[in-house]
């Protein structure tokens, strides 16, 4: 018999009061998922899920009677999220699939525990665990596939793929988290003849689970993997093919400089160094208009010589001058273009319109021709006070009237 080691959120107040609730007169709970594979692997452990056999109503009228605040979250699938002692637990009642098109499923409340787990995705994700005394059920080999670093889908490959496409995507994001050896050989086959597939997903889901891998420590090993299974042909196609040798260096300048891992400075690495394919790609991939010109600034920028780093940061911002140098400079460059952009806001021109035209500059054009030769003259030397400014107006000013 399998049990948890201990952990200390397995003793938080409000996991505590949740379970007393929904235990309560016959009731059962149990943890499930992620908490109890992180658990049992010594890895820190963010979400703790729990499943019970309750149907959403009860588990409302349960929570709410105990004093606890219960949001809907995702009612229609029978999940609800308990908040307690300032501690969010998500809830969801066994459930058995009634339909599924690889997109979304239609699902049936269910009492089978086995029958839950079944319609989960792998056998590592498939644990579930008695709350007070840690005792873990395992229905598909689960612990055996965690022991092994084996990430396997639960039973028929295909089909649990077939209910879900962005399984694809999550085996090779799981293979890079816990896998160990060698691929499991019919998941790996599965994911490979699937890849078409992906195309039906929404390009939400696509992002969002690319850069949940883009994001691990080192992604190079898995995206490498992913390139010869050929599913970037698939969800990113202007995939550069030079990726190799940029995300190489770009994870060099990163450790070099201990700068955080950043999905999208990596999804840069992977693209040609054109702000117009940048843009293509982050409109396909519904990114924020902000991620979008982050994007298209890192990848227009990368095969220029690069500006001095404030320089550079005064026509991109600090964020994105410092992501380029990490991408394009050497690890010296990137090191000390990090370390000067840390803490430094780009500042603004110490000089204003009326400023010109009090000495004597007619309004109009010419103001704003002033104002930009001054400009690029004060981002030239480094952002001086505002007496080397004044002294630079002056010396605009005199050529211009030569």
């Amino acid at each position: 018999m399998t049990r948890l080691p201990e952990a200390e959120w397995r003793h938080g107040d409000g996991l505590r009061r949740i379970v007393i609730a929904l235990q309560a007169r016959g009731g059962a709970v149990k943890l499930v998922g992620g908490a109890v594979r992180d658990t049992l692997l010594g890895l820190p452990v963010a979400d703790i899920d729990l499943a019970t056999p309750l149907t959403p109503d009860q588990v409302m009228h349960r929570l709410e009677k105990a004093g606890i605040k219960v949001v809907p979250t995702g009612i229609a699938h029978g999940t609800v999220t308990a908040i307690a002692s300032h501690e969010r637990h998500e809830i969801t009642t066994l459930r058995r699939d009634v339909a599924t098109d690889g997109r979304r499923a239609t699902v049936a409340f269910a009492d089978d525990w086995r029958e839950d787990a079944a319609r989960r995705d792998f056998t590592i994700n498939a644990l579930y665990a008695d709350p007070a005394t840690g005792e873990v059920d395992d229905y598909f080999g689960g612990l055996a596939d965690l022991a092994a670093g084996r990430i396997r889908f639960i039973g028929d490959a295909a089909t649990r793929i077939a209910e879900d496409h962005l399984r694809i995507l999550r085996f090779y994001r799981f293979v890079a988290r816990f896998g160990q050896g060698e691929l499991d050989g019919e998941s790996h086959a599965a994911v490979i003849a699937a890849r078409q597939s992906l195309k039906s997903l929404s390009r939400e889901r696509v992002a969002d689970e690319l850069t949940k891998i883009l994001a691990l420590p080192d992604p190079r090993p898995i995206v490498h993997q992913m390139a010869r299974d050929g599913m970037f042909e698939v969800i990113l196609p202007e995939l550069a093919p030079d990726f190799a040798a940029a995300l190489d260096r770009l994870l060099a300048n990163e450790a070099a400089a201990t700068a955080s891992p950043s999905a999208f400075r990596r999804l840069a690495a992977l693209l040609p160094p054109a702000a117009p394919t940048a843009e293509d790609v982050a409109s396909r991939l519904r990114l924020s208009s902000r991620q979008r010109k982050h994007l298209a600034a890192l990848a227009g920028r990368r095969a220029t010589p690069l500006p001095p780093p404030r320089q550079l940061a005064h026509a991109v911002g600090v964020e994105a001058a410092t992501d380029i140098y990490l991408l394009a400079a050497g690890p010296h460059e990137a090191v000390d273009a990090v370390h000067l952009l840390a803490g430094w806001t780009v500042p603004e021109l110490p000089l204003k319109g009326g400023e010109i035209v009090a000495r004597g500059v007619t309004a109009g054009p010419q103001v704003a021709t002033l104002l930009k030769a001054v400009e690029a003259a004060w981002v030239a030397e480094d952002f001086p006070d505002r007496a080397r400014v004044a002294a630079l107006l002056d010396q605009k000013i005199g050529l211009a009237s030569d």
